[in-house]
């Protein structure tokens, strides 16, 4: 007896009825596909047929065709599978089998992804002693959980304002004047008068004194007038002109920004017409502010309660992550935190949907660097093409006092995208009380930021920051410190051999 291809209730569902010895035959001119009997078990209530559909699935059906069950046959290896795969997470309380050899951590359970090998290899690490280098496709995940040790953790705030109302609330038009007085984020740094390669300052840092300062220039408006301030620094930082973090403030930042879109275009940048830089803009990528939706990726994280001073314990953190939506917003768009949240007052950063208004800043520039200068009297690193040409200009920390940076010329060895950091107490310096080696997880809040650029001078690099606004503002202990997104886009313009050159 030969039956037709019918189609039951579910929608893209195709059955096949299924009599006794029946061969069955598509609309179509295709050869029969004989299926097997349906079997007499696990029948549900009220199932006067059974179906078999093109997943091998047995479908059954009450006398009204309405499906009362579904069953898929576990036999053979896709049996076995599924019988193993429910015994992963069970807890056998007796000694193993003789000759099993039981591996990984007591109190952690198996995890139920059947047939993933786990990468376990580690991220780059910045050790100069150590490191081989890694570009950035080759797939180094963060470290094994073995390793990590206990990590506290905490929720993300409730979704809704501070009443607890779960509402999507939108931002406000960036104000002019002065700020609004929020705190400045950040985070706290460690222990003042640490030596060695360590890259991070404490809070009450020396404030840099430049010997070679950059000319200051006008300010479009008043020097309260952010609004405009801003749209100046987005200009510049589109050019490739960095002024590092967009606050909305002059400063030395915006004038040596400034000095250097000078030497690139070589044409005075009229920075007191407001006019004249709304005509920049406009032909540069459009309006410096632009709206932006929060989406659910930007909520998810990860985050971190908390970075924690003490490097013993960042090293137990599963990743030195951003700690706050506002905080990675703000470094995606270039823009110092506290000003992004002063220019979107009420705004939910932890409600996905909410509209804010972020900094319109331009793309990454384009080129092949072939020498570096690391102006240490102006605290900036320029970037030059073979011909001479500069090709970018970021503000930068170059080394104090105490810890000074390299001095003459030196080439880049290697590049490691999204770094650990390999703290080494005999070869670096020692922080607080830990005296061991310990390996600080890879993430834009970890000591040395998304990047380090290697130097052929040991334990020196160009290498990101987890705090930058205070690039070009208070001192390093050695290194040449950039904003990440600034470090970032020089990593991708240079490649080892290029030479840095040193000068006061």
């Amino acid at each position: 007896m030969t039956t037709r291809l019918k189609r039951a209730g579910l929608a893209g569902l195709y059955l096949l009825a299924l009599p006794a010895g029946t061969t069955v035959a598509a609309e179509t001119d295709a050869a029969p596909v004989r299926v097997a009997q349906a079997f007499d078990f696990n029948v549900p209530d009220g199932a006067v047929e059974v179906y078999v559909d093109q997943y091998g699935q047995r479908v059954y059906l009450d006398g009204r065709g309405r499906v009362v069950g579904v069953d898929r046959p576990r036999r053979g290896f896709q049996g076995r599978r599924d019988r193993f795969r429910d015994r992963r997470d069970a807890i056998i309380d007796a000694p193993p089998p003789p000759g099993v050899t039981v591996e990984g951590r007591v109190d952690v359970a198996p995890g139920r992804d059947f047939g993933r090998v786990p990468d376990r290899r580690r991220p780059a690490t910045i050790d100069p002693y150590d490191d081989p280098g890694f570009g950035p496709d080759d797939g180094y995940t963060e470290p094994r959980y073995e390793d990590r040790g206990p990590v506290e953790a905490s929720p993300l705030p409730a979704p809704g304002g501070a009443d607890g109302t779960d509402t999507v609330r939108e931002a406000g038009l960036p104000q002019d004047g002065a700020d609004r007085g929020l705190p400045a984020a950040g985070s706290d740094g460690p222990a003042q008068d640490t030596l060695g390669s360590e890259p991070l300052s404490g809070d009450d840092g020396q404030t840099i004194e430049e010997s070679n300062p950059a000319p200051a220039v006008a300010s479009p408006g008043n020097q309260n007038d952010r609004t405009q301030v801003a749209a100046l620094q987005i200009l510049l930082d589109r050019a490739g002109m960095s002024p590092g973090v967009i606050d909305g403030r002059m400063g030395g930042n915006v004038n040596k920004a400034v000095a250097a879109y000078r030497e690139k275009f070589g044409k005075t940048l009229q920075t007191g017409d407001a006019q004249v830089l709304a005509e920049d803009l406009d032909a540069t990528g459009g309006p410096p502010i632009i709206e932006y939706e929060i989406t659910n990726e930007d909520v998810a994280g990860p985050y971190v309660a908390s970075i924690p001073s003490d490097y013993g314990e960042k090293a137990k953190l599963p990743e030195m992550s951003f700690e706050r939506v506002s905080e990675r917003l703000a470094e995606r768009f270039h823009m110092d935190e506290s000003y992004l949240t002063s220019i979107n007052p009420g705004a939910d950063f932890s409600r996905a949907g909410t509209k804010i208004k972020v900094a319109n800043v331009g793309s990454n520039v384009s080129g092949e660097v072939a020498k570096i200068i690391a102006d240490k009297g102006r605290e900036q690193v320029r970037a030059y093409a073979a011909d001479g040409t500069l090709i970018a200009a970021y503000p930068a920390t170059i080394g104090s006092t105490d810890t000074p940076s390299p001095s003459g010329t030196v080439q880049v060895n290697r590049i490691a995208f999204n770094p650990n950091y390999t703290y080494n107490p005999k070869v670096n310096f020692k922080q607080g009380s830990n005296d061991k080696v310990l390996t600080i997880p890879p993430g834009p809040n970890g000591p040395v930021g998304t990047v380090w650029i290697a130097l052929s001078k040991p334990t020196y690099g160009i290498h990101g920051t987890p705090e930058p606004s205070k690039i070009g503002k208070t001192n390093s202990h050695g290194c040449v410190r950039l904003t990440n997104w600034d470090a970032m886009e020089l990593a991708k313009l240079v490649k080892p051999g290029v030479t840095v050159e040193f000068t006061e």
